[in-house]
């Protein structure tokens, strides 16, 4: 692993844990050149995937963008990084078991069938860019379709 402060090739691990509930490995290392210490992740790749835009371009599948689009839509709410993870993880695992290509409006389904789940606000922040709003009838549709939040402490 190169160190990021120096470029040296060589470090040591000095801690291992696992992280994102088990689907990842966060590392901690010192680097033998200047003996900074960093931090790594490695996480389970079951394949590369190439994502098909709505225009045909195939792209490779960018885990850090779909946690950037995800982290826009539920800015300012209430919701863990932890969370937002999990939910990224669990995305990229069903994408990597259904083959080697994926369109890109599969993704942003999964995406708003996961963030309904976790908060309304961001689910309807960021169906207004998948499915690009042009109304306010728009948003009230899907503000419809979500309904209101269930009280604390009530079961469904």
């Amino acid at each position: 692993m190169r160190c990021p402060f120096c470029g040296d090739l060589s470090s040591q691990v000095k801690d291992s844990r696992s992280s994102e509930d088990g689907a990842a490995i966060r590392r901690r290392r010192q680097c033998d050149g200047c003996a900074a210490r960093f931090t790594t992740f490695e996480r389970i790749q079951l394949r590369d995937l190439v994502v098909i835009k709505r225009d045909g371009r195939r792209e490779a599948f960018d885990r850090a963008k779909l946690s950037r689009a995800i982290g826009h839509a539920s800015a300012k709410r209430d919701i863990s990084p932890e969370k937002i993870e999990r939910l990224v993880s669990g995305i990229q695992r069903q994408l990597e078991t259904r083959g080697d290509e994926v369109r890109v409006e599969e993704i942003g389904e999964k995406v708003m069938a996961g963030l309904k789940t976790l908060d309304h606000v961001a689910y309807i922040r960021f169906a207004s860019i998948y499915r690009d709003f042009s109304e306010a009838s728009d948003f009230a549709e899907i503000a419809e379709e979500v309904g209101e939040p269930p009280e604390p402490g009530k079961l469904l």
